[in-house]
């Protein structure tokens, strides 16, 4: 496709409307409903978020990762802690998140302080993990160059050689990440790109609702 065909192409967004009235006073029950809403709505992958990260130098990096639990306390995720996003976490610790349902035309994004969750909480949801994707936790040395995906797999295959019951122990460098917010974005689509933007900004021990111009 080329680019004056891609420059026209748009979508006219008319669901709903989001008004400041709308909005519950507390985001993450707002983003509750939401999430609800968009696994009502069989929304492909409704936990998928993009995580963008920064290394200490301030250039970033983004990726989709699956949302695994969030509550008053924050947002978490699991990763390999030597992947490049874990590296970058680990020099600059404020991460954000995007969330997008083109089928609701929302969107939700969210800012905040990144800190690992306790050995724990990572021991109980690696266990809940399919038995080869704890043997992949293991195998994959993720975000680092490698020859082929062959290598990849023997290793793999060794793995399930080594724990053939299923009781794969939790590697070290694997667990969760909490992202804290200081700021939550609510984005519904709205029709000539005139958007209902609520923000809810961190101030003490309360939120401070406004509106953004789209």
């Amino acid at each position: 496709m080329k680019n004056n065909e891609l420059a026209h192409l748009r979508l006219e967004y008319s669901r709903e409307e989001l008004s400041e009235e709308q909005v519950d006073r507390d985001p993450f029950v707002q983003f509750g409903r939401w999430m609800d809403e968009a696994i009502a709505a069989e929304t492909p992958e409704p936990t998928a978020v993009c995580l963008s990260t920064a290394s200490a130098d301030g250039r970033p990096s983004s990726r989709m990762v699956l949302l695994k639990g969030y509550d008053h306390d924050g947002f978490v995720f699991y990763t390999n802690y030597n992947s490049r996003k874990g590296r970058e976490l680990a020099e600059n610790p404020y991460a954000a998140l995007t969330f997008f349902w083109p089928e609701l035309e929302r969107q939700v994004r969210i800012t905040g302080l990144t800190h690992k969750v306790t050995s724990e909480e990572s021991d109980e949801y690696f266990k809940s993990r399919p038995y080869t994707s704890r043997l992949g936790a293991w195998a994959s040395k993720q975000s680092e160059t490698v020859e082929s995906k062959m290598v990849v797999m023997a290793e793999a295959a060794k793995l399930a050689i080594r724990y053939p019951t299923g009781n794969v122990p939790r590697p070290p460098h694997w667990g969760g990440y909490r992202v804290v917010p200081d700021t939550f974005e609510f984005w519904q689509g709205r029709p000539s790109r005139l958007h209902d933007r609520i923000r809810f900004l961190k101030t003490d021990d309360d939120w401070q609702i406004s509106r953004l111009s789209p």
